[in-house]
């Protein structure tokens, strides 16, 4: 103990010592913080710069694996939980004041803090300090990842805004005037594809593994960015003739071309769209018949999960071009899309659950287009479809995992339950039950689902993935190889390239146990958009597809359909449990108009674009305004 008090007042008379010496020490108030590092130290060292390029990947944010999915932003989905800005995009009240939601992956000022760090990271790596650390072919495959980062974030902003203004310099403290006018819309596709070609040449032979970019998804992001060039949203005459609020802006250079022609377009956007259909792979697009229905609904299954499961073809994963992935280890919310959108009668949130919408768009079995006039489809109206409708939503009467310990005495079966269902009680008296996944369960029915459907799509079907506490290892694809060839099949289409466009159609198809189409002209467009609709749902296209083809009245602007199950007993049947039995029940299936005091849609042409925050327009007086607000 004497020894221990010994060393205890030895360092504290040299604290003492320390301290007295330093406070007469000038120097002092300049010691560097140890937990922090001087721009001229990151871009002298590789490693730190190697850092700081990768952490430009965090733009990505979750890919769209948010609790607040895109996909309620459309006819695909009802976000459950409302009053979280979703209705305001939705019900057309968003205006710069209040813009709704929209995610930091999207978001204006989110995007250009990203792009500020692309421009630090280029003007750097340009003229790079590292002496003999590091190689020139290192060095370019860090300017190949910022170059397309830097194309991707303006790719977002152009989603969303269409023109936006050019910042490819970094602004410094001091600079005379920090406000820049919105570029043309033609110029603004013009810096992004320069990028992305920069991206392409520099990340050329370059492997950097999962979850980092490459020189085909620049290429991928390139063809992505044309095909929306060429749309008729982006060319004024075309948009000006569907919209008259567009007809009536004053600044339409924002918004689109307002010269040139929209054919030599799309033949830029097909030429692009080939160049990455040659270079990649996709997983069994190269069947010439369709596969059995079984078969089918296991290919998308494996495709949708990438890899990311235990019980999925793992070759699937060379799907993926570019993709947001997840470990387990980690604390992010992408592992938790199972939690947020799994049935309540699995404790889970029900979250963007899919539409009667979509459920409709998937044909029969034979091809043929889903109607509720129909007899035969009303009646059963899950019997016999489209394959990738089985591994796409969850419906009345589905197979899923197997209930909670806690659940499982009441549907030890694990089917999916949102009916209404008649039993006998232990009076023998015949009274309703309602199913565990409803709005009515005993389990967490604030959770449930208002459309009878809940999203099966990305979310791991192992059965030891419990969705209420596991997080899951899908990953979000960012650029997959089928929209590759989507892409090229539309600019096929719009390039008088029919032939083509339906023998890579039928790729598609055939690998989901489908038939192949036959159609031409606009029935060949029809085809491919709800093709296009159903293959890529829930991975952020539909919002802007639907704009750019100028759709969006017709889809956007109508209230969500739902479904009501009814099951009543036969005569003679005494069942005490429910379960899905067609020999016990009568089926009947309702749609229905979702109530409007859960979501109220309606579109208004001003959003074909969202408004500009007045924030921003208050820091910059150059910036013109989006038409409508």
């Amino acid at each position: 103990m004497k020894h221990l008090r010994y060393i205890k007042k030895y360092l504290l008379i040299v604290l003492i010592a320390v301290v007295s010496f330093t406070g007469c020490n000038d120097d002092f108030v300049n010691t560097k913080p140890l937990d922090e590092v001087t721009d001229r130290e990151v871009w002298r060292d590789p490693s730190l710069a190697r850092a700081f390029v990768l952490e430009l990947y965090n733009g990505f944010g979750q890919g769209g694996f948010d609790e607040q999915m895109q996909a309620s932003l459309t006819d695909e989905a009802l976000f459950t939980h409302p009053g979280r800005g979703i209705n305001t995009i939705t019900e057309s009240r968003s205006n710069p004041a209040d813009q709704g939601w929209i995610n930091y992956n999207y978001n204006w000022s989110d995007m250009y803090s990203r792009i500020r760090a692309t421009n630090i990271a280029i003007e750097n790596l340009e003229n790079p300090s590292f002496g003999s650390d590091v190689t020139q072919d290192e060095i370019d495959v860090m300017l190949g990842e910022t170059y397309f980062m830097r194309a991707f974030f303006y790719q977002q902003l152009m989603r969303y805004y269409g023109a936006v203004p050019i910042i490819d310099f970094v602004y410094e403290l001091g600079t005379a005037d920090y406000s820049v006018p919105r570029a043309t819309f033609e110029e603004l596709i013009a810096f992004i594809v320069k990028d992305c070609e920069t991206a392409a040449s520099l990340l050329e032979g370059a492997n950097l593994g999962d979850g980092r970019t490459s020189s085909l998804a620049s290429k991928a992001l390139k063809a992505r960015v044309l095909l929306y060039a060429a749309s008729d949203l982006h060319d004024i005459t075309t948009a000006s003739l569907n919209s008259s609020l567009i007809a009536g802006y004053s600044n339409p250079e924002y918004l689109g071309y307002t010269s040139g022609s929209q054919s030599n377009r799309w033949e830029l956007a097909f030429n692009a769209a080939q160049e990455v259909v040659q270079e990649g792979e996709g997983y069994k697009l190269d069947l010439s018949e369709k596969v059995s229905p079984e078969v089918g609904e296991a290919n998308y299954i494996a495709a949708s999960l990438a890899g990311g499961s235990a019980v999925a073809d793992a070759e699937a994963s060379k799907e993926i071009i570019l993709g947001r992935y997840f470990v387990d280890e980690k604390n992010e919310g992408g592992a938790n899309i199972n939690l947020y959108n799994g049935p309540n009668g699995y404790h889970n949130w029900s979250g963007n659950t899919p539409t009667q919408d979509l459920v409709d768009a998937y044909e029969t079995i034979e091809g043929e287009t889903f109607s509720w006039s129909n007899q035969e489809h009303a009646s059963n109206p899950y019997q016999d479809r489209d394959p990738r409708f089985y591994a796409s939503i969850l419906y009345d009467g589905a197979d899923w995992k197997p209930r909670t310990s806690d659940v499982a005495g009441s549907d030890p079966y694990g089917e999916i339950q949102t009916g209404r269902y008649e039993i006998i009680n232990n009076n023998g008296e015949k009274v309703t039950y309602w199913g565990l996944d409803t709005r009515n369960s005993d389990i967490e029915d604030w959770n449930g689902s208002y459309t009878g459907y809940t999203m099966r799509k990305f979310i791991d079907p192992d059965p030891a993935i419990i969705d209420q506490n596991t997080r899951q290892t899908i990953p979000f694809p960012l650029f997959r190889y089928t929209e590759a060839v989507l892409n090229y099949i539309e600019a096929a289409i719009e390039t008088g390239r029919e032939d083509m466009a339906r023998e890579w159609l039928n790729k598609i198809r055939f690998r989901a146990g489908m038939p192949p189409i036959t159609d031409t002209g606009e029935e060949l467009m029809n085809r491919y958009r709800n093709e296009r609709r159903i293959e890529l749902a829930y991975e952020e296209h539909r919002f802007h597809d639907v704009r750019r083809w100028m759709i969006a009245p017709e889809k956007f602007g109508k209230q969500i359909r739902t479904i009501e199950v009814r099951a009543t007993l036969k005569s003679g049947a005494n069942v005490t449990q429910y379960h899905y039995d067609p020999d016990s029940y009568n089926y009947n299936y309702t749609p229905a108009e979702l109530n409007p005091g859960v979501e109220n849609r309606q579109w208004l042409d001003k959003m074909y674009f969202i408004s500009i925050h007045r924030d921003e327009m208050n820091r910059n007086d150059l910036l013109v305004q989006n038409p409508g607000y």
